[in-house]
């Protein structure tokens, strides 16, 4: 049973090899490099605010990209289309739910809770246990009404809720029990969703409409709003992930109206199944098998001239345990960022290679930049402390002069994301206009330093191959009697 099991995941999770790198790609990359540490020299030669170049750079690169997210999010202004009489009895695909979980019987209860109460129904829901050794089996007994099966065969249903089923595999990782829930799954459509996410009630039926509109759609991301303990620091970091998370899928919209969409979180994404299987599923080798995914589901549709669509749908809304603490933070952001950066090494042949389109001409080249962001936006703040420190007065008064004018910059950013949020999400943030100026106000000399020093640590990370995601604590959405 377990060699065959082996043989059917085999199918579907090759192993990605990194392709080679064409002269285009292997300039852009070594530039952002090179430019660095020209920029970085430059502090120990010249005077005044240009000695700064580094976060001169930093500032111009980030204005620039706020620039191209709100000309791209400009067509969210317009009134949202009236609703269609027919859409409510069109034929939407059938869909089935993947929860992959080890050790999540914290959070399961209030996860499959959300799940079973979706409107229209789900035709599957299946728990893909990754070998769980805590509560999980007698959770999923006892209270959901299930039978195991021998590992690799999907359960008979729940005794209880008729559409729900449990896939035991052994504990191989994420990846590999998403595959083998997919092998076993019968539905045109599936959705992942992390053992820590909260779905709204019509959150399925929206993703069901979205592919049901659009035949080519092949990915989908939903709206997701992080949730973290009632802790000092979890209520810190909820305040600014909160925005973050609102920044990021304005960002995401803008990129997706440029046919150049990559980021579509696995806590809460949907696929037609037939694409998963034709481009292998999700790859165990890489630490954000999600993110990795739609680049091959990119390539594979250029390919074959399939003309695949990946979207966000800005009306499914869930909500996700995010990391309440700092080592948690950094230990996510370090997975996210390491992950990342194998990604874009995987697939550096399709940087600046015009056969991709916009994705292969300005988003990849973009991703580049982003490999070394953190890393300048690090060496700017370090010489701002150099400069304070060492007593040159003048260059200090410069820069904050320059920091100033971006913080303006980033303060108008933040409220026209709020306003553009609310009105394509119907989501009203929890946090007030004045918590959102206090957010946009503190967060460059707090929260973007330690997301920027997450991502360093995940730069080290992936130069010494580790594979480790590093243990994750739940305190957001734990199921009240298991706190």
């Amino acid at each position: 049973m377990k060699r065959s099991l082996e043989r059917a995941l085999a199918l579907i999770s090759p192993r990605i090899l990194p392709r080679p790198a064409p002269l285009p790609s292997t300039l852009i990359h070594l530039s952002v490099v090179v430019v660095w540490l020209l920029l970085f020299a430059r502090a120990f030669f010249l005077h005044g605010v240009v000695a700064w170049s580094t976060g001169l750079a930093y500032v111009a690169y980030d204005t620039l990209l706020l620039a191209f997210v709100t000309l791209k999010t400009l067509p969210l202004l317009r009134p949202a289309a009236p609703l269609d009489p027919a859409s409510e009895t069109r034929s939407l695909p059938a869909m089935g739910v993947i929860v992959a979980a080890h050790d999540e019987a914290a959070v399961l209860p209030v996860t499959l809770a959300a799940l079973l109460r979706q409107v229209h129904g789900l035709m599957q829901i299946v728990i893909a246990d990754d070998g769980s050794t805590d509560n999980t089996r007698a959770l999923l007994t006892e209270r959901f009404g299930l039978t195991p099966a021998a590992d690799g065969k999907l359960s008979a249903p729940s005794s209880l809720y008729p559409n729900l089923y449990w896939l035991r595999v052994p504990h191989s990782g994420k990846a590999r029990a998403l595959n083998a829930a997919i092998t076993v799954m019968t539905t045109d459509t599936v959705m992942t969703v992390d053992a820590d996410t909260l779905l709204d009630d019509d959150a399925t039926y929206a993703m069901r409409a979205a592919f049901a509109s659009e035949p080519k759609l092949v990915a989908a991301a939903g709206i997701l709003v992080p949730v973290c303990g009632k802790s000092l620091s979890g209520r810190l970091f909820q305040w600014f992930q909160t925005y973050e998370y609102m920044r990021n899928f304005i960002a995401r919209f803008a990129w997706m109206r440029a046919d150049s969409l990559l980021l579509v979180s696995g806590a809460f994404a949907a696929f037609r199944r037939d694409a998963l299987l034709a481009v292998g599923g999700f790859d165990p080798q890489c630490l954000v098998e999600d993110y990795e995914l739609i680049h091959r589901l990119r390539r594979h549709s250029v390919d074959h001239g399939l003309g695949w669509a990946v979207r966000v749908v800005g009306d499914a809304h869930a909500r996700t345990d995010a990391p309440g603490t700092l080592g948690s933070f950094l230990r996510q952001r370090r997975r996210w960022f390491a992950g990342f950066l194998q990604t874009q090494y995987w697939n550096r042949d399709m940087t600046g290679n015009p056969r991709y389109g916009t994705l292969g001409m300005l988003m990849l080249p973009v991703k580049a930049i982003d490999t070394m962001q953190p890393i300048y936006g690090l060496t700017a703040f370090a010489l701002l402390l150099g400069f304070l420190f060492g007593g040159h007065r003048a260059i200090v008064v410069s820069i904050f002069s320059v920091i100033g004018l971006k913080t303006a910059v980033d303060l108008a950013f933040y409220l026209w994301c709020i306003h553009l949020y609310r009105r394509w999400t119907g989501e009203r943030p929890s946090s007030s206009l004045w918590m959102a100026m206090a957010a946009a106000l503190a967060e460059p000399f707090t929260f973007q330093l330690i997301r920027h020093t997450g991502a360093l640590l995940g730069w080290l990370h992936f130069l010494r191959g580790g594979h480790s995601w590093g243990r994750q604590q739940r305190s957001g959405l734990v199921a009240p009697d298991e706190h």
